[in-house]
C-alpha cells in the first residue's frame, strides 16, 4: 500500500506534464494558423478560370480584400484552371504581409493588346510580399515578336513587374513567352528570387529573364533561364546583388548594363555571380557601357562558372552599341575591381576573352585566376583581346592575357 501511495505523486506529475505538452501543441498550431491568416480565392470573387473570360475584375476584387486584411492573408489562384488576364496592377501599401499562392495558370490575351508602355501584371509599392506556387504566367508573346520584327510595334509589355517592393520573395513559379522582358525589379530592396524558371525561344527579341534597376540587396538563386536576351541584366543604381546556381541558355548571358546611355551617369557596385552554368549563350558574364557615359561600375566577383560553347565567355565592353550609327565619343563609365576566378569550359569563338576599354577611362583592377577556356570549333586556339585595361593574373589563365603596361 505504501509503495502504491508513493507512486501517485509521480503519476499526477506525469499527467500534468502531458496536459501541458498537449495544450502547448494546440497553442503552436493555433498560433501558426493565426499567423497564416485568411485565404481568399479568386474563385470566390467570380473568376471564371476558363482561359477565355477576362478575369481581371475578379483578381482586382480579390486583391482589394487581401490588401485590406491586416492578419497576413493569402490570395489563392487555384491549380487546375487557366485565367485570362488583361493588364492589371496590384497596388499597395497593404495592411500586412501578403502571400500570393499562384498554382493555376495565367495567360495574356492572344492579341496585340497594348500600344503603350505596359506590364501584364504589376505589383506597385507592396512590401513584405511573397509570390509562390507551381503555376505559370504565359505572355503569348509571339504575336508581339512578329510585330516588333516587322517594325510595327515600338513598345511591348513586360510580363511581371515589381515596382518599389521591399522584402519581396518570388519562388517556384514559371514565366513563359513574354512579349518583352519576363520579370523586372524597379526600385526594390531586399529581394529573393528562388527556383523560378523562364522560357522563350532563343530568337525572341529582348526577352530578358530578370531585369533590375535602382534596386539593392537582390539575391537570385537556383533559377533556369532560357530566353532570347540577357538571362539577367543589371542596370544603373543597383548595388549588392548576389546571383548563384543559375542555368543560363539560350540567351545573352548575365550582363551588367548597358550603362551610360545618352551620357547619363551610372552606378553599379558589389555584384557577385557564382556557381552558374552557361549553355550556347552569346556571352557568359559581361559588363557593357556606352561611349560618352559617366559614373562607375565596381566591385565584381565572377567565380566558379562553367561555359559550354559560349561565344564570348568573358566580355567587358566600353564601346557597346547595337547595330547602327555609333559615333566615337570621349568619356566612359569607369569599370574597376572585376575579379574572374575559376572559370572553365569552351567558347564557340576563338576570342574567348574580350576586355575592350576606353583610352580616356581605362579599366583598372581586373583580376584573373584559374581561367581555362578552349574553343569548341575545329580545335582552334582561343585568344584574348585586351585594350586599355590594367590588372593582375594569378595561376593558369588560358587564353593568355596581357594587360596594358605588362
Amino acid at each position: 500500500m505504501m509503495a502504491a501511495a508513493a507512486e501517485r505523486p509521480f503519476f499526477f506529475f506525469l499527467l500534468a506534464l502531458l496536459l501541458l505538452v498537449f495544450h502547448g501543441a494546440r497553442s503552436v498550431v493555433a498560433g501558426a494558423a493565426a499567423e497564416q491568416g485568411k485565404t481568399y480565392s479568386v474563385m470566390d470573387f467570380h473568376a471564371a478560370g476558363d482561359g477565355n473570360t477576362d478575369d481581371a475584375k475578379a483578381f482586382a476584387a480579390t486583391w482589394n480584400a487581401v490588401c485590406g486584411d491586416g492578419a497576413r492573408p493569402t490570395m489563392v489562384v487555384p491549380g487546375g484552371r487557366t485565367f485570362l488576364l488583361s493588364k492589371i496592377s496590384f497596388n499597395g501599401p497593404c495592411r500586412s504581409p501578403i502571400t500570393v499562392q499562384l498554382d493555376g495558370d495565367i495567360v495574356a490575351p492572344n492579341a496585340i493588346w497594348t500600344t503603350t508602355a505596359a506590364n501584364l501584371l504589376t505589383f506597385y509599392r507592396v512590401d513584405n510580399l511573397t509570390v509562390d506556387g507551381s503555376g505559370q504566367i504565359d505572355g503569348r508573346g509571339s504575336i508581339f515578336w512578329t510585330c516588333f520584327n516587322q517594325k510595327r510595334c515600338s513598345v511591348r509589355p513586360v510580363l511581371l513587374a515589381f515596382v518599389i517592393c521591399n522584402n519581396l520573395s518570388v519562388r517556384s513559379i514559371h514565366l513563359k513567352d513574354s512579349p518583352d522582358k519576363h520579370m523586372t525589379l524597379l526600385g526594390c530592396s531586399q529581394v529573393h528570387v528562388y527556383n523560378v524558371s523562364f522560357t522563350a525561344p532563343g530568337d525572341s527579341p529582348n526577352t530578358d529573364g530578370i531585369n533590375m534597376a535602382r534596386s539593392d540587396h537582390v539575391y537570385i538563386s537556383s533559377c533556369v533561364i532560357q530566353t532570347g536576351d540577357d538571362c539577367i541584366s543589371i542596370l544603373s543604381n543597383t548595388t549588392d546583388v548576389n546571383i548563384t546556381d543559375i542555368t543560363c541558355g539560350p540567351g545573352h548571358g548575365i550582363s551588367v548594363g548597358s550603362l551610360g546611355g545618352d551620357g547619363s551617369p551610372a552606378l553599379v557596385e558589389r555584384i557577385t555571380v557564382s556557381n552558374c552554368s552557361f549553355f550556347r549563350t552569346l556571352t557568359g558574364v559581361r559588363i557593357k557601357s556606352w561611349q560618352g557615359g559617366s559614373g562607375k561600375a565596381e566591385g565584381f566577383l565572377f567565380e566558379n562558372l562553367n561555359m559550354t560553347e559560349v561565344q564570348y565567355p568573358i566580355d567587358i565592353d566600353q564601346f557597346y552599341c547595337p547595330p547602327g550609327n555609333c559615333p566615337q565619343k570621349d568619356g566612359a563609365v569607369a569599370i574597376s575591381d572585376a575579379r574572374f576566378i575559376n572559370i572553365q569550359g569552351t567558347s564557340s569563338d576563338p576570342e574567348a576573352i574580350k576586355i575592350q576599354c576606353s583610352k580616356s577611362v581605362q579599366c583598372r583592377g581586373i583580376f584573373l585566376d584559374n581561367v581555362n577556356l578552349s574553343c569548341s570549333r575545329n580545335r582552334a586556339l582561343t585568344r584574348a583581346i585586351i585594350s586599355n585595361a590594367y590588372g593582375t593574373i594569378v595561376g593558369k589563365v588560358n587564353p593568355r592575357v596581357r594587360f596594358s603596361g605588362s
